[in-house]
């Protein structure tokens, strides 16, 4: 099966699951919120809450070079199983937490456990697949992603309707099932021999790490990954309060309306954008930059409505709109990469691209916490426009690949 002409696409279709349980597990605890605060009064001041989504990102953020390291030096399957295991544990035991301290310990464990999957996953769609199909494979795994973050939108729902504790047991126990099917159909690309040579090959972390930071290229893919990462991360945590604020409606349906609304713009603009790139790469070597490029521009004046707009036609068609340019831009990230790094360390890289995204996340989500607790987190929003259009410009002007795909060892 492993040898089959389809099996690079079961492997997509496998990871995509993944993907899902990823984001649905750490995205339900915001919609979540008033239901729990019931229950733990902490939660009830905005900065609070703001701490506990912030936890979960520094340590993630710190982890993910670290397991960037670790999957270009081991069986990735395991590692993906491994990290679906733990953290769909640890969301099986949130069900139990009964203050606060327990919920921000079992939310750093998360971080932990789930930076373990996306460069391993990643890397391991990259190998699969060659420079034809990348970008396609790759945005078909991150909706995925989006479609995860829609269901975490539906957590106020069924807590409504039942409980936080049971929403979050139920959701746990999927993920440990899933973990089974893993074991029995997912393949590492890499022979034994091949990945024992590689092994040899970078036997020094630090080899790794100095390929990387010497690459101008690379330290440009850092800066502009890591600034959309600000309104990206801003939109996950806290896009659901600004609709109840906004628009004046309640948490169980603001949730769901504003995931749901980013989750299907994003799901079209990473298959446009994966489509579009994958044949424009074909004919000019800079497609996939253009976009990207493409798709952060639509972002910038989606992230101005989002922040000013009170009707409902402007707050969706904005949010629907920064979706599908994030999308674009999401789904090119790892295939841009591959034009300028090796095969041997793209995890490592792109675990680095993941750490400075996700800290800039941490600062955001802080940040927009205490907007909230001021009265100004659609004025805030609005603002990220401006630092998004200076990382549009500096893609443009110096990422210049040579190739469709980097191939110096």
């Amino acid at each position: 099966m492993k040898h089959s002409k389809k099996y690079p696409w079961i492997v997509v279709a496998l990871l995509w699951v993944v993907a899902l349980l990823n984001y649905m597990d750490r995205q339900m605890l915001s919609t979540m919120k008033p239901t729990i605060m019931v229950d733990i009064s902490e939660l009830q001041s905005a900065t609070n809450f703001g701490y506990l989504m912030a936890i979960f990102l520094w340590i993630y953020g710190f982890m993910s070079p670290v397991s960037g390291i670790i999957a270009d030096r081991m069986n990735r399957k395991w590692l993906i199983v491994g990290s679906l295991f733990v953290w769909s544990a640890v969301t099986f035991a949130m069900g139990y937490a009964k203050t606060f301290d327990q919920l921000y310990w079992l939310r750093a464990v998360m971080g932990v456990s789930e930076a373990l999957y996306i460069p391993a996953g990643l890397s391991l769609i990259a190998d699969y697949h060659s420079d034809k199909t990348r970008s396609l494979a790759v945005g078909i795994h991150m909706t995925g992603l989006y479609m995860g973050q829609a269901l975490g939108g539906f957590g106020a729902t069924i807590a409504a309707e039942f409980s936080w504790q049971q929403t979050f047991h139920s959701f746990g126990i999927i993920g440990i099932v899933y973990s089974v099917v893993l074991i029995l159909f997912l393949k590492e690309k890499r022979d034994i021999e091949k990945a024992d040579d590689l092994i040899k090959e970078k036997s020094s972390v630090f080899k790794g790490l100095g390929v990387l930071f010497v690459n101008i290229s690379f330290w440009i893919i850092l800066f502009y990954f890591a600034i959309p990462s600000l309104p990206g991360w801003g939109v996950k945590n806290w896009l659901p309060t600004l609709f109840a604020e906004n628009l004046n409606i309640e948490m169980s349906k603001a949730g769901p309306l504003s995931t749901i609304t980013i989750a299907a713009s994003s799901f079209l603009g990473v298959i446009f954008g994966g489509i579009l790139s994958d044949r424009w790469v074909q004919k000019n070597i800079r497609g996939r930059i253009y976009t990207s490029a493409i798709g952060l521009g639509l972002t910038i004046p989606a992230l101005l409505f989002i922040g000013f707009g009170h009707s409902l036609f402007a707050v969706i068609g904005s949010a629907f709109c920064f979706g599908f340019g994030f999308g674009m831009f999401d789904a090119n990230n790892m295939p841009i990469l591959c034009q300028f790094v090796s095969k041997k360390y793209r995890a490592t890289a792109y675990g680095l691209m993941n750490m400075v995204g996700v800290f800039a996340g941490a600062f955001i989500t802080d940040l927009l916490g205490k907007s909230t607790d001021a009265g100004k987190l659609g004025k805030d929003f609005a603002m990220l426009a401006g630092i998004v259009a200076v990382a549009l410009i500096i893609q443009l002007l110096f990422l210049r690949p040579k190739n469709k795909e980097f191939t110096e060892v």
